[in-house]
């Protein structure tokens, strides 16, 4: 299930480039960036003023990704600016939430720290229905890539 899902994230970013070398690179970056994200949470930022700051860049870089794979600034403008908006928001309101949010985001995120219970012999149904809304994901993506670039 780890390796389907790896596998989806890489036909992802390779459906986004003409270029193999590039999306070998960046899928590998993508990929160990995944594998130390366990590690690298322990040295984010647990503030809620950190956390707040972290998902503000996740949204632009999202929008920017959205405006990449669809080509429509507009619809990537607004999607970015409503969650910003809705997030500081929520800060303004209730700030303790935000709290440990960032680094308890990165792991729950992480494909390897759920690939830990099987080798620890636990078989976890969560873990598998992570890794196939993982894969489903990836490839629902992957093939709306291919079919934007087809019809342009």
């Amino acid at each position: 299930m780890l390796g389907a899902a790896l596998i989806a994230v890489g036909t992802f970013l390779s459906s986004l480039t003409d270029n193999q070398g590039l999306a070998a690179g960046v899928g590998i970056a993508v990929i160990l960036l995944n594998y130390c994200s366990v590690s690298l949470s322990e040295y984010a930022s647990a503030t809620a003023l950190g956390s707040v700051i972290a998902l503000l860049v996740i949204y632009v870089l999202m929008g920017l990704l959205i405006r990449y794979v669809t080509r429509n600034g507009s619809l990537a403008y607004w999607i970015a600016f409503a969650l910003s908006a809705a997030t500081v928001a929520l800060f303004v309101i209730n700030s303790q939430a935000f709290e440990g949010l960032l680094p308890n985001i990165m792991n729950q995120l992480s494909l390897f720290e759920r690939f830990t219970a099987f080798v620890n012999g636990i078989f976890d149904v969560s873990a598998i229905v992570y890794y196939l809304t993982v894969i489903a994901f990836f490839l629902f993506l992957s093939v709306q890539s291919l079919e934007k670039r087809r019809y342009h």
